[in-house]
């Protein structure tokens, strides 16, 4: 026999994120492992959507840019939580839509230890103009000194650069020298 209390706690918890995904015109939402296969499904999602919507092509381009290097992030760079919580290459991926712009978050599991230095690398990115970061990307790419982990941070000062806009992000402690890192990207939309 069904718990009715646990279903209709479940169902009313269901309601609730419909209806704060409608508040706040977030129009997909994944948690989960990100693969290529599922960066392939959202990519193509997407621009269904934005070419039913008319959505102009740099505006799309720039979705589709932040959407892949952002997913990428979380597939190669996403700490195992050590528990049924989460496992490596997983996380959260959010798309909100406004009449002037695009917000994508993304939330994955990054070991404390690791914590300052992508703080540090943002906060460096985030205090450059659209030159100083076409400079260090340039840098990146005969050093690769930004981070300790493949790819160099390049995927950050690449979005920082075609988007335009400073990054958002956090962390939130969740246990045993783990923390949550979220992480939005706005792209303002073109008419």
């Amino acid at each position: 026999m069904e718990d009715k209390t646990l279903n209709d706690s479940f169902l009313n918890a269901v309601m609730e994120f419909h209806k704060t995904m409608r508040e706040n015109d977030i129009s997909l939402v994944y948690e989960g492992e990100i693969t290529h296969s599922i960066t392939k499904a959202f990519t193509s999602l997407t621009e269904k959507k934005m070419t039913d919507e008319e959505e102009s092509g740099i505006t799309q381009r720039k979705v589709f840019h932040v959407m892949v290097e952002c997913l990428q992030n979380i597939s190669k760079h996403a700490e195992n939580g050590n528990d049924s919580y989460s496992t490596d290459g997983r996380g959260i991926f959010m798309v909100h839509k406004t009449e002037e712009l695009y917000k994508i978050t993304t939330g994955n599991l990054i070991a404390d230890e690791n914590v300052e230095n992508l703080k540090r690398s943002l906060d460096l990115i985030n205090s450059l103009n659209k030159d100083e970061l076409t400079e260090l990307y340039k840098k990146q790419i005969k050093e690769g000194q930004l981070s300790d982990k493949k790819g160099a941070g390049l995927g950050f000062i690449d979005i920082a650069r075609k988007t335009g806009s400073k990054l958002e992000f956090s962390f939130k402690s969740v246990k045993n020298n783990i923390s949550f890192f979220i992480l939005t990207t706005i792209i303002e939309r073109k008419k």
